[in-house]
């Protein structure tokens, strides 16, 4: 069962949060916290509720500024993600916990690795992209037409990326047809979090947009803790090539690269990386 609560932080925002744990009791599970793609809202990913009861995981999440129930957070970076996460935590009594993200996720789960190495057990990043003008990669290379036009309107700053919603009819998103039959089926669970986000209008996509290509308030390489990367080789909504960036530049980091996966698909592969991230939450 998944609870609800708002979290009130000191400086008069509220954070509204998604416990799979019993509030207010003992919980001797591993708290591990999704970080939601962009044009999501923060509930927990129920595809993978089956496997969390099977590795003893307890899913924790919220919305990020702007998205559901949260304050926005106008001009936020993917750094703020860790005050964020922490404060829910001590709100929930949390210690120690993981981290997964996807999509849009993925930097902010990097950065709660980065950020809070001693709370942070290990991090699973599906499908993320790199620090926009990484050195050594091509960031747009292979995206798709709307993943181009809206992140190059987000680098002019946020009249453009407003312009670009306002006025675009591009639904070229990149998904593949197998991307296509998962939304369908075991994945239609992310048509229902999209749906709830869009509900609420674009400005908490154009906040995540922005906070994409603008620093994102951390270095990568300052990721000590494990950390696993999931990526489909036919995703065009966010290249494979960014994850290849990413392991080659955090010291803790292992890549599964899935050649003939999207960027829905590849969360097939999510159990497997849950499995891994149980094992190296089990290590002293």
């Amino acid at each position: 069962m998944v609870k609800q609560t708002d979290v009130e932080l000191g400086d008069g925002r509220r954070l509204h949060a998604y416990d799979c744990g019993d509030i207010g009791t003992a919980d001797d599970r591993i708290a591990v916290f999704w970080q939601h793609g962009t044009t999501n809202i923060g509930a927990p990913p129920q595809p993978l509720f089956s496997a969390a009861a099977r590795l003893g995981f307890r899913w924790v999440s919220y919305d990020r500024p702007g998205y559901g129930g949260s304050t926005a957070r106008p001009g936020r970076d993917v750094a703020s993600a860790a005050d964020d996460v922490a404060a829910i935590a001590e709100a929930l009594g949390i210690d120690r916990f993981a981290i997964m993200g996807h999509s849009g996720g993925g930097p902010h789960a990097l950065a709660c690795g980065a950020l809070l190495p001693d709370r942070v057990l290990g991090v699973v990043c599906v499908s993320g992209t790199a620090p926009y003008g990484a050195d050594g990669l091509d960031w747009f290379a292979g995206m798709a037409d709307a993943g181009v036009a809206s992140m190059s309107a987000a680098a002019e700053g946020r009249a453009a990326r407003q312009a670009y919603e306002e006025s675009t009819d591009d639904l070229d998103f990149g998904f593949t047809p197998e991307d296509e039959a998962a939304l369908g089926g075991a994945w239609s669970w992310l048509l229902d979090v999209v749906r709830l986000a869009l509900a609420a209008g674009p400005e908490a996509t154009i906040d995540d947009d922005l906070a994409s290509v603008a620093p994102w308030g951390f270095e990568p390489a300052r990721v000590a803790v494990p950390t696993m990367f999931l990526h489909g080789g036919r995703d065009r909504v966010v290249p494979s090539r960014h994850s290849e960036w990413l392991a080659g530049r955090i010291p803790s980091a292992q890549l599964r690269l899935y050649p003939n996966d999207g960027h829905i698909t590849v969360l097939s592969h999510a159990s497997a990386a849950m499995e891994w991230l149980r094992d190296h939450a089990d290590r002293p």
